[in-house]
This record gives structure tokens, sequence and C-alpha cells, in this order.
């Protein structure tokens, strides 16, 4: 027995990266599944896998930058589970690279749309059912660029940023209620995130696209499933707030100790592991 036996676990951008991880390692525990991902095929290929190693899995595609869309996960989670999910980890998210001042309207939408209002939504939605479970808990993940900026990262940095705020104001909101809020702080994570991110203008911190994502390939150093074997632990143990990865918890100390200075220093070293590739 884990704690995640028996319970009703949604994962949103469940087809793949650390979704996808959460899935097998919940499953392997477990958990009975309702999983959600705007990728149906890889969804479903997913479902099938996990049925036939015993899960309960249920799927729904779903574009978690849509309201309406997460109202209907929510409504499919009390349908699927009747009681409603003990666990709900809004996982989804994309990346957008770009300066400032080329930035369009429609990509910082797109961005905050699934990066922050798709957690607004999935916690706001799923509350009234989890507010009924004996022990419920509602993960968010954010980034450790809630803490430390990079250029052309702005609205990730954004993003990520208010994820942290608005999980500790909910936290505190359900202060004494069954929920509890763990928000998420991963490092660089050995995911499809910068590949099948919106890369708009890199010139600032790469050659191309291609060397931008071989950069980001070269210092991920954490695997999703070690991602998630982190964050299944945290819920198990009531952590409210957990670092993934040593760069993680490196940087969170540099910004405690150091908060002003610690981004241009990051900017510093990408711009100088950039120089090293090029002589």
């Amino acid at each position: 027995m884990t704690y995640l036996t028996g319970k009703a676990v949604v994962i949103t951008g469940a087809a793949s990266g650390i979704g996808r991880a959460l899935a097998q390692q919940a499953a392997s525990e477990g958990a009975r599944l309702l999983l959600a991902d705007i990728q149906a095929s890889p969804l479903e290929a997913l479902a099938e896998q996990l049925r036939a190693s015993g899960a309960t899995c249920h799927v729904l595609v779903t574009d978690t930058g849509s309201e309406s869309a997460i109202q209907a996960l929510a409504a499919e989670s009390q349908r699927v589970f009747s009681e409603g999910a003990d666990v709900l980890i809004n996982n989804a998210g994309v990346s957008l690279v770009v300066p400032v001042q080329e930035l369009q309207t429609s990509d910082a939408q797109w961005l905050m749309n699934i990066n922050f209002w798709g957690v607004v939504h999935g916690c706001r939605y799923f509350l009234p059912q989890m507010r009924k479970r004996p022990h419920a808990v509602l993960v968010n993940i954010s980034s450790i660029f809630a803490m430390v900026s990079m250029p052309t990262q702005s609205m990730y940095n954004a993003s990520k940023a208010a994820v942290r705020g608005f999980s500790d104001a909910l936290r505190e909101e359900l202060r004494g209620t069954p929920v509890r809020v763990l928000c998420v702080h991963p490092g660089g994570i050995r995911t499809n995130i910068a590949r099948d991110g919106r890369m708009r203008d890199v010139s600032m911190i790469a050659d191309n696209p291609q060397a931008m994502v071989n950069q980001f390939e070269e210092r991920a150093r954490t695997s999703p499933e070690q991602a998630a074997a982190v964050i299944i632990g945290a819920i198990a143990s009531g952590k409210t707030r957990v670092l993934i990865g040593a760069d993680a918890k490196v940087f969170d100390a540099l910004f405690r100790l150091f908060p002003t200075r610690v981004s241009p220093w990051l900017a510093a070293l990408v711009e100088k592991m950039r120089e090293r590739r090029a002589r």
C-alpha cells in the first residue's frame, strides 16, 4: 500500500514529459487515473499501456488554455470517480522565446492561458469536489524560473511566478480544510518543452532555434521519471513546496542570498557557454 493506492488522480499535460512519468508512477502505486492532454493520440496510447498493466485509466482530450475545457474536465472527474478527485496535478505548460520588444499579445495570451490560467481554472473548478474528500492535494507546477529570470523568457518567468504567488495565497485560504496545496519548482527537466515551444527570436541566447534546444537539453540533468518521483514523494509526505534538481536547489539558495544578482549571473553563464561553443 502507498499513499496513492486507490486515490483518484487527475493529471493535465499527461501525454509527455513529467505528466507522462507521473501517470506511470501513480498507476504503479495503484492510483485511479483521469489523464488530460491536448494531444489525443499519445494520450490514448499511454492510457492503453496503463490499462494493459491493470490500471484504471480514463482520458479526456483537453485544451488547458480553455476555461470551458477545464470545467469539462472537472465534470468528467466527478462522473468517472463519483466521489471526485483526491489529487489534481496542474502540470500542463508551454514555453515562449522572444524579447519583450518583439512580443506579440497573442503569443503572451497563449502562454498565460495555459501556464497560469490553466492552473487557476483547475483549482477553481476542482475545489468543490476536492473539499468533500477526507484528504486532497492540489499540485501546481511552477518553476525555478519563478525566482530566477532569463532574457527572452519574460512571459514564462511571469507565468511561473504567478503560479507561485497564486498557490501561496490559495494555501492560506484553504488552511483548516481537507485540501493541501503543493507548489513544485523544477529546474531543467529533460522534456520536449523547449523543442515544442514557440521560438520567435532566440538571437539573445543562442545562434538558432536548434542550438537553443541543444543548450537546454545539455543543461537539463533531471529526467521526467526523477521529477515525478520527487513530486509523488512530496504529495505523500505532506509538503507544500518542493524543488526538483540540483540546479533548482542551487539557484533557489542563490536567490535567497543575492536576489538582485542571480539573474544577471545566470544570463552571463549562458552567454559564456554560447561563446565557448562558437570557438
